[in-house]
């Protein structure tokens, strides 16, 4: 790591009108633009996500994230008042304990109970904790959030309608994220084939999204922010496939920054790239180094946000900021609905 330069939080800054924040996703999912960046050569072209067959070469290895978002907000109450409150559910702490997020979070105090509508039976809820980051609930009996709450949408999108799968990825599988992997939400089982036709390998990992992937960071140095914990899982197969075509000199194409967290994660805690279950709460930023990642294929991030601060970690902030405003004026969709950029060596 090389963060011994003055960094600051307003490095990562730039101007983006409200309009260009998509409230829905375009159809079909990889009918989505696609900002081609290649880094060496700093030069910036057009193309849309259903063109990845041609830009990405023979016997790449794909990496995605293949997990799925939980139907985590849960609406209620507090039956002395009336008042309604929110919860987001973040991770299970046991049977009937959750950590959540709490809305508004002056009303969360220790001991008050709160009242959600659910699908089935309502569900009591005592406050059993409050922290700056987190509020923990004590649930009156267990239950599978699928069958309690709804699936949430990031706060930047208002009064979507359309179909709640539209927010999980064509190959996720067991839903335990609060937000999606915004990346892969591009991908169609028509556009896997094409991909699998060229001879693009495919392999999977988990890194299950936890909501503070939307907290914006508030220090002056962004080295100051702590980024919040999230789970992930390395499975064997994935593992063997990376390190083989690493070996054999194939290149790794992370499906958004998830992938890229997971596998730098993994690489950093054991020095090389195996089968691996843990919590990760790496955040790269300017000066860090990529072990594994080779190519990037990512959405458009918020302005001074972590996730933007590990693109320009990978293609030189210069570079990523002018490939925004770009964007920008080329009339991109930004965020989870938007189009997407793939950074090539």
């Amino acid at each position: 790591m090389l963060h011994d330069e003055a960094m600051r939080t307003a490095d990562f800054d730039y101007d983006l009108p409200p309009e260009r924040i998509a409230q829905t996703p375009v159809e079909p999912r990889d009918a989505a633009r696609l900002m081609v960046v290649h880094v060496a050569a700093g030069e910036i072209s057009h193309a849309h996500v259903r063109d990845l067959p041609a830009l990405l070469a023979p016997a790449d290895l794909l990496v995605v994230n293949d997990t799925r978002v939980m139907a985590a907000r849960l609406l209620g109450r507090r039956p002395e008042t009336g008042g309604r409150v929110e919860c987001l559910l973040v991770r299970p702490l046991s049977d009937q304990r959750w950590e959540v997020l709490f809305r508004p979070a002056r009303r969360a105090l220790p001991g008050r109970r709160f009242l959600f509508d659910t699908k089935q039976d309502p569900l009591w809820a005592t406050v059993v904790a409050r922290t700056d980051r987190a509020v923990t609930l004590d649930f009156d009996r267990s239950f599978d959030p699928a069958t309690v709450g709804s699936v949430p949408l990031p706060p930047y999108v208002h009064g979507f309608r359309g179909d709640p799968e539209r927010y999980q990825t064509v190959y996720s599988r067991e839903a335990r994220s609060a937000a999606a992997p915004t990346a892969g939400l591009h991908f169609t089982p028509g556009l896997l084939r094409a991909l699998e036709q060229r001879g693009v390998e495919r392999a999977a990992l988990t890194l299950d999204v936890g909501p503070g992937t939307f907290r914006p960071v508030t220090t002056l140095d962004p080295r100051e922010h702590a980024l919040h914990t999230e789970h992930v899982r390395l499975p064997a197969a994935a593992a063997q496939a990376i390190r083989r075509a690493k070996r054999e000199g194939r290149r790794v194409v992370a499906v958004g920054t998830t992938v890229v967290r997971t596998l730098e994660h993994v690489q950093r805690e054991r020095g090389r790239v195996e089968p691996y279950e843990g919590w990760t709460e790496l955040k790269i930023l300017p000066g860090d180094r990529f072990a594994v990642v080779d190519v990037l294929l990512t959405n458009f991030h918020l302005p001074r946000s972590t996730l933007l601060m590990l693109v320009c970690a990978f293609a030189g902030t210069e570079l990523v900021l002018r490939a925004y405003r770009e964007a920008v004026a080329e009339g991109y969709r930004f965020y989870s609905f938007g189009d997407a950029m793939l950074l090539l060596p």
